[in-house]
């Protein structure tokens, strides 16, 4: 059988924005597959029957035939290995729990060279997908030992890189809720610190905290001792309890509350360390060793009868609830403790000890708690209870059980009034109760912890009951009245006097009362100051602008490179503009050559505009005009010629255009035009304005126009603009030194 080399990755890179493939980030490759590329699948002996086995689920590969199995039918028919190796990728990544479906390959003009291209939400999973579909396929081609061990573990790879870097599924979630609302997001650490929204219209969250979280309320929830005494103030029924400071302390407590009690940390999270329902002396002492290594002080409390509740506060509403359950065991006669937690309990696909996982995984070897709870039962975890006894394991198991549709009124107040109290705008409020369906004071239950940045997989992913739209709750708690979290965004594409364009813009949309940050091939600017000299006309300088908190709009250039080699710094922009289709000479890296293999490069910038935004598109070159159908919004049209061929069928069907007619700026509105007013002719204009074309001044004052700035501001706007960068930026220099009337006369 013949050998083949592998298949070489040339270059890879991760486009981060919006780009020539897709809307969303993807990993793009280059590939040389060598002799392979004289070897479509059809002709490598054995390949297909090889590959789907090691992978069967690519039978649900739609592939170009839009049906089940299509990709199967390509295999067969014969498909080359570049393509092999974009399924088998995407299908690792299923397996991974990182679902995906997009993905193309493309030949270059290089014999053999192709573009592979994956969705990836995050870089670093998908260049393990990458590698370890690399190793799988090559396998396979070659017919060398993979077997199903070898599938699993390249599996395994990629799930730790998904575990190593993708969101939280708390985090995941109210991301995804943003997301479906069109509300953008960036996310700015390794972690889970994520911002929803741009500049001065954004919010951070931190799994389940938020710009709103207070750190005092933080603080508060931390320290249980003081929330319950805030709590009791304001009359929420909470259990009695004191700090203690050694076990024999915590057994004189016990006896003074009166038996039963509960022993745990003041200040741990998640159930940690907490002992519950103790009698005796014996199990008191016990469990003062078990919470004190996990938090700073020890609380003796008032044992109440109950099932543990966790309700999720956001915004003084609750949202959702769930109860936890006494799990147990059922004794056989023959297995010990031990054994009977792994078959009846951690056999469940629920449990786990990831983050996805609704259910905890239960160590008998490592849980203080459980071994407590069975030496309370004369039981230890190599015992072998007698058949048919029922042993307990958790008191209160995990909170698996939807119960938010029988909350009391009286109960949500009552949370709702302990979030308020600690100060937190999302709180997790854990409390005891026989019945949640029924008043806390008529059953003796209590609320016994506040917690800051609560966990939501409980609610998400119930062991049993409904998944609550947690995320969406937070969403709306973070953007109420459908606030979309954006800022105007304005995007200037092409090559032809680009950055002054993007300064005009910027400039006009200071002077309409917007704090505008500018990121053009001349710096990198805020208002009129320059804040960095280097080329900004880049994906790193656009998300600099987009992640301060005072900018209220941006106008960032976007060169064809920028969009091949990142993609954009946004998702979607309110209007996008495309100046032209020139400097295909400069991109050969790129397999650029011509200047019409621009045309799906550039229509990156019309796609992303928003539906209530306005593509601005030169109608000189027909090509660029011909991109209009591909926006949702609305589309203006400019040429200093009011003859182009693009302009008379647009403003028949009603279309907006910027035009020139006798040395005038003319707005069309459909049939209807008016001169621009604030500016006089463009003869005289442009004498004092020779850094600036007329077709940039025409795409300046249609962008504006696009952005609701008032027609008058545009033109006395236009007049005034420093076309000289070193000019306008020695002008401001000299402003900012010169004092005021006011500071003159002090």
């Amino acid at each position: 059988m013949t050998h083949f080399d592998d298949i070489q990755l040339l270059r890879t890179h991760y486009l981060r924005g919006p780009n020539l493939w897709t809307y969303r980030p993807v990993l793009e490759v280059w590939l040389d597959l060598g002799r392979l590329e004289d070897f479509p699948s059809n002709l490598i002996p054995g390949f297909t029957d090889r590959l789907t086995t090691l992978l069967p689920a690519l039978i649900e590969h739609h592939c170009g035939v839009g049906e089940r199995g299509g990709f199967i039918q390509r295999l067969n028919e014969g498909t080359w290995a570049g393509h092999v190796l974009e399924h088998v990728v995407i299908e690792l990544l299923n397996l991974a729990s990182m679902p995906t479906g997009f993905g193309q390959t493309r030949s270059t003009s290089r014999h053999g060279v192709y573009r592979m291209v994956f969705r990836a939400r995050d870089e670093q999973v998908a260049r393990a997908a990458l590698t370890e579909g690399h190793r799988l396929l090559m396998a396979a081609i070659n017919n060398e030992p993979f077997g199903a061990a070898d599938v699993q573990g390249a599996v395994d790879a990629v799930k730790a890189k998904v575990e190593d870097c993708y969101l939280g599924p708390s985090t995941a979630c109210i991301v995804s809720a943003a997301t479906d609302r069109g509300i953008p997001h960036m996310r700015l650490n390794n972690g889970n610190l994520v911002q929803l929204g741009y500049g001065a219209n954004q919010q951070r969250i931190w799994t389940a905290e938020t710009d709103y979280t207070s750190a005092i309320g933080e603080s508060i929830a931390s320290d249980k001792e003081l929330t319950k005494s805030l709590l009791a103030s304001c009359g929420v029924p909470v259990p009695e309890g004191q700090v203690v400071a050694t076990a024999a302390e915590a057994w004189e407590a016990a006896e003074d509350i009166g038996l039963p009690v509960v022993v745990k940390p003041s200040d741990a999270n998640h159930g940690r360390g907490v002992s519950l329902e103790l009698h005796t002396r014996e199990e008191v002492e016990a469990a003062f060793a078990v919470a004190e290594p996990e938090g700073s002080d020890v609380m003796v409390e008032r044992f109440i009868r109950g099932s543990e509740h966790r309700l999720l506060v956001v915004g003084g509403q609750v949202v959702a609830a769930a109860r936890g359950e006494i799990i147990t065991v059922t004794g056989d006669g023959k297995a010990t403790v031990s054994a009977l937690i792994d078959s009846q309990l951690n056999s469940d696909p629920r449990r786990g000890v990831e983050e996805e996982f609704p259910l905890d995984f239960i160590d008998p070897a490592t849980d203080a708690k459980l071994q407590l709870e069975l030496q309370r039962q004369k039981l230890d975890a190599a015992a072998v209870p007698e058949a048919g006894r029922v042993v307990t394991i958790q008191r209160n198991g995990n909170l698996g059980v939807d119960c938010t549709d029988q909350v009391h009124p009286e109960v949500a107040h009552a949370a709702t009034l302990a979030a308020r109290v600690v100060g937190l705008d999302i709180a997790g409020i854990d409390l005891v109760a026989q019945d949640i369906s029924r008043p806390l004071a008529a059953q003796g239950a209590a609320i016994v912890e506040v917690n800051a940045g609560p966990g939501l997989l409980m609610h998400l992913k119930p062991a049993v009951g409904s998944p609550r739209p947690v995320g969406r709750a937070i969403c709306d708690h973070l953007f109420p009245d459908d606030a979309p979290g954006r800022i105007p965004v304005v995007g200037v594409a092409g090559s032809q006097d680009t950055a002054v364009l993007a300064r005009l813009v910027a400039w006009l949309l200071n002077l309409g009362g917007r704090h505008t940050g500018l990121a053009c091939r001349d710096g990198l600017f805020l208002e009129r100051r320059r804040v960095d000299a280097r080329n900004s006309a880049n994906w790193e300088a656009g998300h600099r602008l987009l992640v301060n908190r005072a900018v209220q709009a941006v106008v960032i250039e976007n060169g064809a490179e920028t969009i091949l080699r990142d993609g954009l710094a946004y998702d979607r922009c309110e209007v996008g503009i495309v100046t032209d289709l020139e400097g295909a000479g400069a991109l050969a890296e790129y397999d650029i050559t011509e200047s019409d293999q621009l045309v799906k490069v550039l229509r990156t910038q019309v796609d992303v505009v928003l539906p209530e935004g306005t593509a601005v598109l030169n109608a000189a070159d027909p090509r660029v005009a011909g991109l209009a159908p591909l926006c949702d919004g609305a589309v203006i049209l400019y040429a200093s010629d009011p003859t182009a061929p693009a302009l008379e069928p647009h403003q028949t069907a009603g279309g907006k255009a910027v035009l020139v007619r006798q040395d005038r700026v003319v707005l069309a509105n459909g049939s209807s035009e008016s001169f621009l007013p604030g500016l006089g002719r463009l003869t005289v204009w442009r004498a004092n304005h020779a850094g600036v074309s007329i077709d940039s001044l025409l795409a300046a004052v249609a962008a504006a126009w696009a952005l609701g700035i008032p027609l008058n501001l545009i033109g006395a706007g236009v007049e005034a603009f420093e076309s000289d960068l070193h000019a306008a930026l020695a002008s401001l220099q000299l402003s900012q030194t010169i004092p005021s009337p006011d500071k003159q006369l002090a």
